[in-house]
């Protein structure tokens, strides 16, 4: 039977903006041996989903570094100190998109990656979303709203053009809810 690994043993690594390292030394309940383990703590996600009256997903397209393309996503970022997941949906919707929602529900939530992450990332579906303003993304943002019809996001899906692993998972919430 799978146990929990004690952990005999943790400090922080280095802290960057978004993220820190903790690295942690844990006991094999199976072996009795000592292991080292890096694990990636940051604030949970939010995603959203934000369909327009006439079945259109307001999404974004930015490059990513990490990759080093661009990317076609949803809204979404972190949740920051004080906020809750719903208030942190409503403020990265605006900011990136410039629509806003009379109401967000969520729909799901995922571990991002288990083996490394400490955080969960948590979807909102945003119905009937209505444009007030120009998008206003952060200084280390530059992204272009667009609208896809919601009925072509899962052969989208399927030939690659959305390809970020959080997404698709936030699209699968969706298409379970409906």
């Amino acid at each position: 039977m799978i146990k929990p690994w004690p952990c005999i043993r943790s400090q922080s690594v280095q802290s960057f903006l978004v993220f820190s390292i903790r690295a942690d030394t844990t006991l094999s309940p199976r072996t009795g041996g000592e292991h080292d383990f890096y694990v990636i703590e940051t604030r949970d996600w939010v995603n959203i989903i934000p369909i327009t009256a006439d079945h259109q997903v307001v999404m974004v397209r930015q490059y990513r570094h990490g990759s080093r393309e661009v990317t076609l996503e949803i809204p979404g970022g972190l949740v920051d100190p004080g906020d809750n997941p719903e208030k942190a949906a409503a403020r990265e919707l605006l900011e990136e998109t410039g629509y806003q929602a009379e109401e967000l529900m969520k729909i799901g939530s995922v571990n991002p990656n288990p083996a490394i992450f400490n955080n969960r990332c948590y979807t909102f579906l945003a119905q009937n979303v209505t444009k007030l303003r120009d998008p206003m993304p952060d200084q280390t943002e530059d992204i272009e709203a667009v609208l896809i019809p919601l009925v072509d996001i899962p052969e989208l899906i399927r030939k690659g053009k959305i390809d970020h692993a959080i997404v698709i998972s936030a699209f699968y919430w969706l298409f379970l809810s409906a």
